[in-house]
């Protein structure tokens, strides 16, 4: 008990912003596993599509730059509080919108994906952009490993109850047997989270990006190594969200079981992943980034080589463990190249943040891609058994890519007794108006 006083203690340490932001995001940690698994199967459950899953994901990843773009300009006349509570309620709506559709047809689910993507569009853009003012360097391994310990449990949680709350009904007849209905009810309770969440962030004082041009096609080259970085991270995220859910129902076959898979080696990764994010310092990112990408690469070698139920349990606990070190490593070295490259080209944040953003839809665009290539020209099993290992193979190339970022922040940091030059790219680039 003394233990968890101190670290409650040591929470309230830090500022009373980044505390919000990471309540709020504690709340809707339990809203994303929803999102991530369920919808994509019950899509795959109502088509018995694995191209329609995977239809979804690209509706949705196509969503959301869009919303990136419109969110830039609206955050010139709208708080950015209410901008990040209208994303999170927006998921809620969208998953409403998909559960009231009668048969799942491609353009009901493109509809629902666009949607979806929106409400992530204003959540993530909105989130980067708070995540960025509200931490610095020194405070973000922890920042990005107490999160990622929300996530991580709720990852295992929500699976679990939700998995065979939807299972049970089947089985024990709840709601005359209707999956369905199931499904609607956790959209309810997906909605409430939401509006909770939404109430919350509000209890911040929060500023707004400055009111600046924010689109720019011409970067400083450090940024551009970044942008690859983004194109790789990307690979795995447009294939990675619909995956797992396309696996269990394929090789296993029930929802219950795909919570349970979820909940196998969770708890002790969550805390693992805790303790990282609060005992290291950002010159260990690089090692964390290569474990993580390590683990991605062994679970797609493992689904791979078996193709069976104890393969997907493999990848799973490798998922598992090997995402969210990814993540606490990825983020912060963004932060710390957009706080570089921001303080030597004079730019507001928010513009890395927007154009970060379609380095990820490349990746995701070709991820998916690259599964729709496999299962059209040879089959959809061939795709879900060998996509993932691709993707694991080539994303290992960031190792290489992100010591080279890292070395450029060093090298390439503004010095503080000299005044900063505009690199060329500035110079160069044209001026249109509402771009810089």
């Amino acid at each position: 008990m003394n233990k968890l006083r101190n670290e409650f203690l040591h929470f309230l340490s830090y500022p009373h912003n980044m505390r919000i932001l990471l309540l709020t995001n504690l709340i809707y940690a339990f809203v994303l596993p929803v999102i991530d698994i369920f919808v994509g199967a019950y899509v795959m459950r109502n088509t018995q599509d694995v191209k329609m899953v995977v239809i979804y994901q690209l509706a949705v990843y196509t969503g959301i730059p869009f919303t990136f773009l419109v969110n830039g300009f609206l955050l010139q006349h709208i708080s950015i509080k209410r901008l990040y509570s209208a994303g999170m309620l927006l998921s809620g709506i969208s998953m409403a919108v998909m559960m009231s559709l009668g048969k799942l047809s491609m353009t009901g689910v493109g509809v629902a994906g666009l949607m979806m993507g929106m409400s992530f569009g204003l959540f993530w853009a909105n989130r980067d952009f708070l995540a960025l003012s509200t931490t610095n360097d020194s405070n973000r391994n922890y920042y990005y490993g107490l999160e990622t310990f929300f996530y991580t449990n709720t990852y295992v949680v929500v699976p679990v109850f939700i998995g065979w709350f939807i299972e049970g009904t089947g089985l024990w007849g709840w709601f005359g047997g209707d999956r369905v209905i199931a499904y609607q009810i956790v959209t309810a309770m997906v909605f409430l989270l939401t509006i909770v969440s939404s109430i919350l962030i509000h209890q911040g004082r929060f500023e707004n990006p400055p009111k600046s041009d924010f689109i720019y096609f011409r970067f400083h080259w450090l940024w551009n190594q970044m942008q690859v970085l983004a194109i790789l991270k990307g690979l795995a995220q447009g294939y990675i969200v619909t995956a797992p859910a396309m696996l269990v129902m394929l090789l296993v076959g029930q929802e219950g079981a795909l919570g349970t898979i979820q909940a196998i080696g969770g708890i002790l990764s969550a805390f693992l992943l805790y303790f990282i994010g609060r005992t290291t310092k950002p010159k260990h990112r690089i090692i964390i980034f290569t474990v993580g990408l390590g683990l991605f690469a062994l679970g797609g070698l493992a689904n791979a080589l078996l193709f069976n139920a104890t393969g997907v349990l493999l990848f799973m606990v490798c998922l598992l463990l090997g995402r969210p070190l990814h993540d606490i490593a990825y983020f912060p070295i963004q932060m710390q190249v957009i706080d570089t490259v921001s303080a030597i080209e004079h730019r507001n944040k928010f513009a890395y943040i927007f154009n970060q953003e379609f380095g990820f839809f490349i990746g995701r665009f070709t991820g998916c891609g690259l599964f729709i290539l496999l299962a059209n020209n040879i089959s959809d099993t061939f795709a879900l058994r060998y996509a993932l290992l691709i993707i694991g193979i080539v994303q290992l190339l960031s190792i290489w890519v992100a010591n080279r970022v890292l070395r450029g922040c060093r090298e390439s940091a503004p010095s503080k007794e000299a005044p900063v030059q505009q690199s060329s790219d500035m110079i160069l680039e044209k001026q249109v108006p509402g771009l810089g």
